[in-house]
């Protein structure tokens, strides 16, 4: 009757839980004492201070819970707290990246650097803009995407739809190859066979063709992905109805698989943004303003960041970091764009 009334008791079956200050506490603790041990001991780096640190806090968060909570709860709150250091690391050097990028290239970004070239300007002069290197960007990876979006579509769609064959086989194969190459490969590429062989002229359109080598890859893995990711019910819905194959990609497939195929396109145009190697190697380079991407040399923001860093003026480094801080813009304007058109193409449907 003792041990009854013990179980009937109100909270007796409770579980004991750590309380919510304890978790930040612990960190707290943590931190000051990797801090105090770094400062006592040869140890030194913030990256590594970081990483210790994170390492000790994981472990007494977990075996203070194991202490308190018990062995359940205890590799519960281990895997949550690793999952969540885990994403932190993976930001921090981002969150690095684009903080020291503001804070360099902040103070020399204005309305005239961007609306002016490099045309008779001299490294040892503080003027200039980068203008002529923003229409080389955008006319590049505009016309790198024309060429590679449709293709890379076309080719996921008969990979995944059509391609259960020896064929199919062999396009995934060579898709992951292609995934793989350097970009100074693409780059070489087009030198050896457009320019070379074919005897054409270094011009912007070049630096596309290279960029859409590597783009490509990219968009048919994305596309592969989310096609295959559309529940197969769809498919034979629209089938019994007696819609063709065709029609029912087109109507079905595709604007299912809508949202996932517009973020991989984004992705593979970010990451053909800041080449620079293909474009060192054929599409030249031009101080002036080029809007004719298949007539002359053109410049563009990734070249011209290489240039400027590794010069020895101080008004080309600041000009470089200024760059670099315009192409991250540019890069989140382009995806921030995407997903808003996504998104009101699914509520419109």
């Amino acid at each position: 009757m003792t041990a009854l009334s013990s179980l009937n008791a109100p909270g007796s079956l409770r579980q004991a839980r750590l309380p919510r200050w304890a978790v930040p506490a612990v960190i707290a603790f943590s931190a000051a004492l990797m801090l105090l041990v770094f400062a006592l001991t040869p140890l030194q780096g913030v990256a590594d201070y970081l990483v210790v640190a994170s390492i000790v806090s994981v472990v007494a968060i977990t075996g203070a819970s194991w202490w308190v909570e018990g062995r359940r709860l205890a590799r519960d709150r281990l895997a949550t707290t690793a999952m969540i250091l885990a994403l932190i690391l993976t930001l921090l050097p981002l969150g690095f990246i684009i903080g020291y990028t503001i804070k360099r290239g902040l103070h020399r970004l204005s309305v005239s650097f961007l609306t002016h070239s490099m045309a008779g300007v001299g490294p040892l002069s503080p003027g200039g803009g980068v203008y002529h290197a923003i229409i080389g960007t955008i006319e590049q990876v505009l016309l790198a995407s024309l060429i590679a979006v449709p293709l890379g579509l076309l080719v996921a769609i008969y990979v995944t739809e059509y391609g259960r064959n020896p064929l199919g086989t062999g396009i995934r194969f060579l898709i992951d190859v292609m995934t793989g190459i350097p970009s100074i490969v693409a780059g070489l590429f087009i030198l050896a066979f457009w320019i070379i062989a074919l005897n054409q002229p270094f011009t912007g359109f070049a630096g596309a063709l290279a960029l859409s080598i590597l783009e490509l890859p990219i968009i048919v893995r994305a596309t592969e992905e989310m096609i295959l990711l559309v529940p197969a019910a769809l498919r034979e819905a629209s089938y019994a109805l007696g819609i063709a194959k065709w029609r029912t990609i087109v109507r079905v497939v595709l604007p299912t698989a809508a949202s996932g195929i517009t973020t991989g396109i984004m992705l593979a145009i970010a990451r053909v943004t800041g080449e620079t190697a293909p474009v060192l190697l054929v599409a030249g380079n031009n101080f002036f303003i080029n809007n004719n991407p298949f007539s002359g040399g053109q410049a563009d923001l990734p070249l011209f960041i290489f240039q400027g860093a590794r010069s020895s003026s101080t008004f080309n480094v600041d000009r470089a970091w200024a760059a670099a801080l315009t192409l991250i813009a540019i890069v989140v304007l382009l995806y921030v764009a995407a997903r808003l058109i996504t998104r009101r193409s699914a509520v419109r449907r």
